[in-house]
């Protein structure tokens, strides 16, 4: 099967966009991780893609896809370059669209200045909605908010490490370090994303605060790995880092793909993620049949 897609990245996060608006491909988990290899495929973090609209209300359906096949329920750096993609592509022209995603329903508007800015919807705290297994296990308190001990391991020489638990859609687990350039990530991301008390596992953050209104971010996406910036990530560990009394409402994340900035202005009310969305190339692949 020859597809056509479109290579787009936000931030560094890159993507292939899929046009489904006419028909769906039918892609399986192995088809999809076939376009995300660097080396037989395209490459990407994530396969993102387009459909019709389904919900009344709506404009679209958003379909993600990570790099291991497996299909998730929020991109925030995706969906900024979902919405420059149905506008290049003529599928609408409005300045603000309504996406429907397995998390609920999110709104990228396009900016005078070309960058995106999508409202994520508000946080969801409760850890059985995270979702988040709390059994035995006492919040700390800490900023008026409150972490998380999590040991990594069962040995008694094993890291525990403390973090903030909650979802932008997506689950995810923060923790505060002194330097992202030093962090564990490469050895701490895997154990924490896969860690028994997160069943749908977990993306894993790693936060360091420069001052109230600047931020560096490191994290571990579950099934992609450390990517150069991941949006809901940047959501949740402003969201974080607000709760714990770190930081302003508006902060500036910075990763290695560049700075989103990120808006609060508190529980209840929704997240705002303003950043790049860039074109990279277009082109057609063949796709072999694979299970």
């Amino acid at each position: 099967m020859r597809i056509r897609f479109t290579k787009m990245q936000g931030a560094g996060n890159d993507f292939v966009v899929l046009d489904e608006t006419r028909g769906t491909l039918g892609l399986t988990a192995a088809q999809y991780r076939f376009l995300a290899d660097r080396h037989f495929g395209v490459g990407a973090d994530q396969i993102l893609t387009v459909r019709p609209a389904r919900a009344a209300g709506t404009d679209f359906q958003y379909v993600i896809h990570n790099a291991d096949g497996g299909e998730v329920e929020q991109c925030g750096n995706g969906a900024r370059c979902f919405m420059r993609f149905v506008r290049e592509h003529g599928l609408t022209d409005k300045n603000t669209v309504r996406v429907e995603t397995l998390a609920g329903v999110i709104e990228p508007r396009m900016g005078d200045d070309g960058r995106v800015t999508v409202d994520m919807g508000a946080p969801i705290f409760e850890p059985e909605r995270v979702p988040f297994d709390t059994a035995g296990l006492d919040p700390q308190p800490e900023g008026g908010w409150h972490t998380w001990h999590l040991a990594l391991g069962t040995q008694a020489e094993s890291a525990i490490v403390s973090v903030a638990v909650l979802s932008m859609g997506n689950p995810h687990a923060v923790q505060l370090v002194d330097d992202v350039e030093t962090a564990p990530v490469a050895e701490q991301g895997p154990q924490i994303e896969h860690h028994p008390r997160f069943p749908q596992r977990v993306n894993a953050g790693f936060l360091q605060v420069v001052d109230r209104t600047h931020v560096k971010l490191r994290v571990f996406e579950r099934g992609a790995g450390e990517t150069l910036a991941c949006g809901t990530g940047a959501c949740a560990a402003v969201v974080a880092g607000i709760r714990l009394g770190l930081l302003d409402r508006r902060v500036d994340v910075q990763t290695h793909g560049g700075i989103l900035t990120i808006e609060w202005q508190g529980e209840g009310r929704p997240v705002l993620m303003t950043g790049p969305a860039t074109t990279v190339f277009e082109g057609d692949i063949e796709v072999p049949d694979l299970p």
